[in-house]
């Protein structure tokens, strides 16, 4: 039988993507996904926006979130929310209070850009030619089409090594405990995203899953772009001693020149539908658990 296969790590312009929510359910589609999940950074307002269009394409989909976090050293650690309700008061609340945070610090990236065109005798660019381009809210790789546009680089490789990095703000971060607290206060699980950008060191990942699982966490990102067959393997092996959820997903952003597809990770990665499936039974455990404690 064939496999049917799933995204469930997809970017729209709700936070630094460059397609809309409505063009990334077109694009699983054109890709023959099943499933799929929109989990913008620190964002979920497209999340109702690519269900309506999940709904009419015949495509599932999936609530999901990345939670920019931090435990201890290990910062811009990211985490996966799952299945949780987009609706929750509490979880729109604190998403907006990072989000608020999140435009300021992209305000003062693209002010400090344009400071370092003056000083370069070159025109600045628009900060609300740059929102325009986002559509939502501004990241990093917006100021970076907006330099590519303006013809002052060639790609977002450049962009970042002559104006972003230089000009960077310190992003905040949600501690890990608070972060998956409010992912399960919203009847979500989380998922521990893209483990070897984290540390490709085995045995301090292993700690880190260790105590990540005593704070709750639900899963790990095991079909990613950092990790090659081997490396599946092996985050699959450390999932299943936690008794964890195995997911994956590509990542996509939709930059210029990338390798990377809705469907398709680096090396031509696809996950199996059996990822989903594995959310939805955590998603039950959780819920009948919350019913018997009632």
């Amino acid at each position: 039988m064939e496999t049917e296969y799933v995204d469930l790590h997809l970017h729209s312009t709700c936070s630094d993507g460059y397609f809309s929510p409505e063009e990334i359910v077109k694009l699983a589609e054109k890709a023959g996904l099943l499933a799929m999940a929109l989990a913008d950074h620190d964002n979920i307002d497209g999340i109702s926006r690519a269900m309506k269009a999940g709904a009419e394409s015949g495509i599932e989909i999936i609530a999901a979130v990345e939670l920019s976090s931090q435990w201890f050293k290990y910062a811009d650690m990211h985490l996966l929310g799952y299945g949780f309700d987009y609706q929750d008061p509490y979880l729109i609340r604190a998403l907006a209070e990072f989000q608020e945070f999140r435009e300021t610090r992209n305000r003062q990236i693209v002010e400090r850009v344009n400071q370092k065109l003056i000083d370069e005798q070159r025109q600045p660019i628009d900060p609300d030619a740059v929102s325009r381009l986002a559509g939502g809210t501004i990241g990093r790789p917006h100021i970076a089409l907006a330099l590519r546009q303006a013809g002052y680089v060639s790609n977002n490789d450049q962009a970042f090594d002559r104006y972003l990095v230089p000009c960077n703000v310190p992003k905040h971060y949600f501690p890990a405990d608070e972060a998956i607290k409010l992912i399960h206060g919203s009847g979500g699980i989380v998922v521990l995203a893209h483990p070897p950008y984290v540390t490709r060191d085995r045995r301090k990942l292993e700690t880190l899953v260790a105590e990540l699982v005593d704070l709750g966490l639900d899963g790990i990102e095991a079909y990613n772009n950092g990790s090659g067959l081997e490396d599946t393997d092996w985050l699959i092996k450390l999932a299943r001693k936690h008794g964890l959820v195995v997911t994956g997903g590509s990542d996509f952003h939709g930059d210029s020149g990338s390798m990377i597809e809705v469907g398709k990770g680096v090396r031509g990665i696809r996950v199996p539908y059996g990822c989903v499936e594995e959310i939805k039974v955590a998603l039950r455990k959780i819920r009948f658990n919350s019913n018997i404690s009632r």
